[in-house]
């Protein structure tokens, strides 16, 4: 009897056990499920919060991206403390932007005790941010991290005008499918995508896709770089739709300049 007893113990642990990891599983595969989301239809930026928990800022947020540069506060900014070095990196269509990436980080920002390292620089077409109410066809989010998560945007805007000669090789190179990468054949000086004038916009927002996060900082140069009509064209024909999320309300905030 006591036999009896000790091995239906150990069956009702055996299927505990299994029924734990089971259910391990589908919460691991539940939770790396990436959900979609996109600009156009039930998924477009005026549907995000519904899609995920995660992405409600999107909806109740305070302090969102893009908006409108407009009645900036005229301050003493400090000068941008850039440091950049040619860099190795790969293009990507990942289905929402064409997106530049590098094998390594040797591009920084500092701000304060604070050193920003550039991870990654995309683009929206037409341009999230305005000034003073103007859209520009093109702009280009140049993304900085600390090694604790803090975020710095820096945003050139594009006008139309000659080919972005600084630019060529990522067009040439753009995938035209969805999640292909493509190495790079020459290095990346990030200081030669930036305008000579580093004059800026600053203000807290948010990244302008799921989840929408916010605590970002924004720098958007107020001179912008020149870019050809038909570059412009190649991405949006590349990506098949426009990638701006719509203008959000400034509650008030701060814009310096």
């Amino acid at each position: 009897m006591k036999k009896r007893v000790i091995y239906f113990t150990v069956f009702l642990v055996l299927i505990a056990c299994g029924l734990a990891v089971f259910v391990g599983i589908q919460s691991k595969s539940t939770a790396s499920k990436e959900v979609k989301w996109g600009y156009t239809g039930s998924t477009g930026p005026e549907h995000w919060a519904e899609l995920s928990e995660d992405y409600e800022l999107s909806r109740d947020g305070k302090e969102q991206s893009p908006i409108n540069i407009t009645n900036a506060e005229d301050v003493d900014l400090p000068e941008l403390d850039l440091n950049s070095k040619p860099s190795e990196a790969s293009v990507e269509n990942n289905g929402h932007t064409i997106e530049v990436s590098f094998k390594k980080s040797n591009n920084t920002l500092t701000i304060g005790d604070a050193v920003y390292k550039l991870e990654q620089f995309h683009f929206h077409a037409p341009s999230e941010n305005e000034i003073d109410g103007k859209t520009y066809p093109l702009e280009g989010h140049f993304v900085y991290k600390t090694d604790d998560g803090k975020i710095t945007v820096i945003s050139v805007l594009y006008q139309y005008g000659e080919e972005n000669q600084e630019l060529k090789q990522v067009w040439d190179n753009m995938p035209k499918s969805v999640d292909k990468e493509k190495e790079l054949p020459d290095t990346v000086s990030v200081d030669k995508l930036y305008p000579e004038n580093k004059d800026y916009y600053n203000f807290e927002g948010s990244l302008t896709t799921p989840p929408c996060t916010e605590g970002v900082n924004w720098i958007v140069f107020k001179n912008q770089e020149t870019i050809s009509k038909e570059q412009v064209e190649k991405f949006s024909k590349t990506l098949g739709f426009d990638n701006n999320r719509p203008i959000q309300d400034t509650n008030g905030r701060e814009i310096k300049e």
